[in-house]
């Protein structure tokens, strides 16, 4: 039998490259050697970094996105558009693609529209609440919609939508005895057992909100004893929040650019406080803690803020405006750890919007989407 040849875009961003990355290893699980994957991204984005890093081809495209204001960069963007159209094409037909996946980012829509066109199936992943531009307008053509949220035929066809979840490298639901896991957590982070532990986590870069939250907070935290934080600052804030804690305790407080074991992270935590990405949604769903979100003032339409409303209106989350953040979230914090009933109906609820196979439902979908080529 002749190999699947499969093309998986998307890029830009973590949020879009990783739930790729995500299916890729599920058909590699599932199809073995009878699969044949080809990513495509944009050139000078990270994903031409991290694809072949983790041992995949890809194919950049010249494409780049339309700036908020007026600069040089837009007056180029149709020549851009055109060469990535064209070179769009060209990978497909020499590939063989049986069938393309576009998860967001710059990439996807030339593919995505190149491959309608050619008459090759498509399928679309959206990872957030309010569906992206892109996504939007692919849409009529695509054979399938994956989606992690409901009421999405607000943006798409509702005959095509199809409930999966978003796609998770690793595993986060606890599989193992939660007490052991924890015990095992706060051994790793240096904590203790009989004090709560609030995550504070802003992304690899890290956020300035979340930063200067934890700057204005550290010396009563330190001072009252009453709560240990993990608190990752990000590369970008790593040098700036080291020269801040000279001087100052850190007592209870673990602090680092990264956290390498996220997994152990989220056992030690009790509360998390997040931006809410569609990658860290889909993560808290699944392990079931309760959580704080402090969305992004600074993404396309807002769908931070959309995904967080999403599960606030489900009793499974809280959240916390931008810029009411750096003196108003740690209250909501206390408030949250002194009320045990309302954190253990916050886990429950959250934890049923965790959807743990979402990468297997996506290649279902694939692999019916080739069989009826």
């Amino acid at each position: 039998m002749d190999k699947i040849k499969i093309i998986l875009s998307g890029g830009g961003t973590g949020g879009h490259i990783y739930p790729a990355v995500a299916v890729a290893e599920a058909l590699q699980r599932r199809l073995g050697d009878g699969v044949e994957l080809l990513f495509v991204g944009a050139e000078g984005k990270m994903e031409m970094e991290k694809i072949p890093a983790l041992g995949y081809r890809i194919e950049g495209l010249p494409v780049a996105g339309l700036q908020r204001r007026l600069t040089a960069r837009n007056l180029s963007l149709p020549f851009k558009v055109a060469a990535s159209l064209r070179k769009a094409r060209r990978v497909i037909r020499s590939f063989g693609a049986d069938v393309v996946v576009g998860f967001g980012g710059y990439a996807s829509a030339p593919v995505l529209w190149s491959a309608q066109r050619m008459g090759i199936p498509t399928l679309i992943q959206e990872q957030n609440s309010y569906a992206g531009v892109t996504n939007k307008l692919l849409a009529s053509r695509a054979r399938r919609i994956c989606v992690a949220y409901e009421g999405m035929e607000r943006f798409f066809p509702k005959e095509r939508i199809v409930m999966t979840g978003n796609p998770l490298r690793g595993r986060f639901a606890e599989g193992a005895d939660p007490a052991a896991r924890k015990a095992e957590a706060l051994a790793y982070f240096g904590l203790e057992a009989d004090k709560p532990v609030v995550l504070v986590v802003g992304g690899s870069l890290g956020t300035r909100t979340l930063n200067n939250m934890m700057k204005a907070n550290v010396e009563r935290i330190t001072a009252e004893g009453r709560l240990q934080v993990i608190w990752q600052t990000g590369k970008f804030y790593e040098r700036e929040m080291t020269e801040f804690m000279q001087g100052r305790s850190s007592e209870g407080i673990w602090r680092g650019a990264f956290i390498d074991r996220m997994d152990l992270a989220y056992a030690a935590a009790d509360v998390v406080v997040g931006r809410s990405g569609a990658g860290t949604v889909s993560e808290l769903c699944l392990i079931g803690k309760p959580a704080i979100f402090v969305p992004s003032p600074n993404v396309a339409e807002d769908h931070q803020t959309k995904n967080a409303l999403a599960l606030v209106e489900k009793g499974a989350a809280l959240l916390v405006r931008d810029g009411e953040a750096v003196e108003g979230l740690f209250p909501v914090v206390d408030a949250l750890l002194a009320d045990p009933e309302r954190m253990r109906r916050m886990a429950a609820n959250i934890r049923v919007l965790g959807i743990a196979d979402s990468a297997e439902r996506i290649v279902d979908e694939i692999v019916a989407v080739v069989s009826t080529k």
